[in-house]
């Protein structure tokens, strides 16, 4: 009787977090390329870092995503998969000049990891192939999503409640817009120069 009922009661609690959580869909136009759409900080709430670490690699003599989403926190794993020597560096972190960095310069086939503890957009550029460019962009939450070659984009399991949600995209400002989420919310964006 006792297992019964505390199974009654996962069951119950597991149905109660999947009715209080919904997901953000909408689009974002207005200009090529991929945009980050993600949820602001939430009052009161922190995230803990995430035990995944995304790969940002160099292969082709380029930057491998051209844009790297990751929640603030998050270690980033930087591999060279080329046959010649590559450099990893950003000037900023969120126009932040003091949060500048450099990896330095290391052969195939190694890695180096930074963790990126500040949220903010973060250029990077390899200094030994000038034409190399790509971005991480640190996010507040988990709470994140890379629009597709459609513009749109799909965030999953967020709680109900009331948001800023925002989107970056390369070489504009951030948009911010409110949204009420209660199970499904919808939100479009077009942006512009």
């Amino acid at each position: 009787m006792a297992r019964n009922l505390m199974m009654l009661t996962a069951v119950v609690a597991v149905m109660s977090l999947a009715a209080s959580a919904g997901t953000i869909t909408g689009k974002v136009s207005g200009l090529p390329g991929a945009s980050v759409v993600y949820v602001e900080k939430m009052a009161g709430k922190t995230f803990p870092a995430p035990t995944q670490h995304p790969v940002m690699e160099q292969k082709h003599l380029m930057f491998q995503p051209r844009i790297l989403p990751v929640q603030q926190g998050s270690t980033v794993e930087f591999l060279n998969n080329d046959s010649v020597a590559h450099n990893v560096f950003w000037a900023s972190i969120g126009g932040n000049k003091k949060l500048g960095h450099n990896l330095g310069t290391w052969p195939q086939n190694e890695r180096r990891a930074f963790k990126f503890d500040v949220a903010g957009a973060v250029p990077l550029l390899c200094n030994v192939h000038p034409d190399m460019a790509a971005y991480i962009v640190v996010v507040p939450t988990p709470y994140f999503a890379l629009t597709n070659d459609s513009g749109e984009y799909r965030i999953e399991n967020v709680p109900d409640g009331s948001y800023s949600l925002t989107a970056w995209h390369e070489g504009i400002k951030n948009q911010s817009k409110h949204v009420d989420v209660a199970g499904d919310a919808k939100a479009d964006f077009t942006l512009s120069r």
